[in-house]
């Protein structure tokens, strides 16, 4: 799937390129038949949170204001405390350690290094070029049924994350398909808005492909919402047209097979005929709600879900889900987490620690809708960011409902939440334009410079 990457020439020197490179190790293979946990891409995005600490040692600045900081560091009461009642310090540390990277560290660390509404455009075109590689690998397991199982047939596009993460390609291209989707209704050049447009109809497929209806709801309510924050005429045209090309598409054509039509209906049929992935997901949800009933303030402790899982689930959760294909022989996965991200926050870490996650999520959505309002009002320059970061934080809340972090595209995530939080806490901030400033040879522009105030 072909590019075409408009980026300014000073990307090529930004602080922002150590963030790519731990996008483009997500496109490497996962080995078949891994457990799904840290990566390359994780111990790089470690380099990269120290590359940033260096950074600012080097510069003697203060990293983060009092509101950036009380947003970015806000989550880490409540995990230490889940921590310390851990089921054992074993896990305490591996689990603090894993929420700090994905909602603390990195995400400080894109926000600290992103010096402007450039940099930050260099990481959206970065999310889509991931994702149309991915995308490609996807589309090429589906036609040569190379991929996943699904229904008996190696046809589920995985991308290079293979059978045991199956939602992986399916996230890195939604983040890619919503940032496309951002900088073609912003009001940057037109070949580059044309080119996102492009890059937002190709994704599309692979989207499809991916037999994830989860990654479906999510994406579709952040697109809707992304074209009623863009403007509501514009929504409306745009809407009109997708409808009409989906009519046209599977209606006249009928591009589609069966075994998506049969998906796309199931989605209506989750509560008055779920299938066993739906039941097992009910279960645990009910499981994870007892678990905070006993344990109300301060959960279980991290990683505790699976150790109470069985003494709270009832007999109609299964053992495991099925995985194969993908060059990944047979295996039957253990259902370690409830797949919704605040109850597994609710369970383990209790009101405490959701109400500190959740109210940071909160807190950056706030701020990032007051900055697109300010970016609209300004005459709409750095609109494309705007559309980008609210889509991302948007698309995130929502699949949270039915999923959770794990496996080796979270790093991704991390990275998502660094540039919301650069553009809630930064780039849409009232005292400057977000842009990078121009500064004499051999001297660096200060790096977030509005969140230092």
């Amino acid at each position: 799937m072909a590019l075409a990457l408009p980026l300014p020439r000073s990307a090529w020197l930004s602080p922002v390129l150590p963030v790519v490179a731990v996008m483009a190790l997500l496109a490497l293979p996962v080995a078949p038949g891994g457990d799904g946990g840290a990566g390359p891409a994780d111990a790089l995005s470690g380099l990269v949170v120290v590359f940033c600490a260096v950074r600012l040692l080097r510069a003697r600045r203060r990293p983060l204001g009092p509101a950036a900081a009380l947003v970015l560091g806000l989550p880490v009461a409540g995990l230490a405390l889940a921590a310390l009642h851990a089921v054992s310090p074993g896990a305490g540390i591996t689990g603090f350690g894993r929420y700090l990277q994905v909602f603390v560290l990195v995400p400080a660390a894109v926000v600290l290094l992103v010096r402007g509404r450039a940099d930050f455009r260099v990481l959206a075109w970065s999310l889509v070029a991931l994702a149309g590689w991915q995308g490609a690998v996807g589309v090429q397991q589906y036609v040569t049924r190379t991929g996943a199982s699904y229904q008996g047939e190696d046809i589920r596009a995985v991308g290079t994350f293979g059978a045991t993460d199956v939602m992986g390609m399916a996230t890195v291209v939604a983040f890619g398909l919503v940032c496309a989707v951002g900088l073609a209704l912003g009001r940057s050049g037109t070949r580059e808005r044309v080119s996102a447009a492009c890059c937002a109809f190709a994704l599309s497929v692979p989207l499809a492909l991916s037999f994830s209806r989860g990654a479906w709801i999510a994406t579709a309510v952040t697109l809707t919402v992304q074209l009623v924050l863009a403007g509501v005429r514009r929504a409306v045209r745009i809407g009109a047209a997708v409808v009409a090309a989906g009519v046209v598409l599977v209606g006249g054509l009928g591009v589609g097979t069966a075994m998506l039509q049969e998906r796309i209906d199931s989605i209506s049929r989750v509560a008055d005929a779920p299938d066993q992935s739906v039941t097992d997901r009910y279960t645990m949800w009910a499981a994870a709600t007892d678990m905070w009933r006993e344990h109300p303030l301060t959960g279980v402790g991290l990683k505790g879900f699976p150790e109470y899982r069985d003494g709270h689930a009832s007999l109609a959760l299964s053992s495991g889900s099925d995985t194969e294909g993908a060059g990944a022989a047979y295996r039957r996965q253990p259902l370690l987490s409830p797949h919704n991200m605040y109850l597994l926050i609710l369970c383990e870490q209790g009101l405490i620690g959701l109400l500190c996650l959740a109210g940071g999520w909160l807190a950056l959505l706030v701020c990032a809708l007051r900055g697109l309002w300010r970016t609209r009002a300004a005459g709409g320059r750095g609109l494309d960011c705007a559309l980008v970061a609210c889509g991302l934080l948007v698309w995130q809340l929502v699949d949270f409902a039915y999923a959770d972090i794990g496996g080796p595209s979270t790093v991704l995530t991390a990275v998502c939440f660094g540039l919301i939080a650069w553009w809630a806490l930064v780039g849409g901030d009232r005292s400057g334009t977000g842009e990078r400033t121009a500064v004499p040879a051999g001297r660096e522009a200060p790096a977030g410079e509005a969140a230092l105030r």
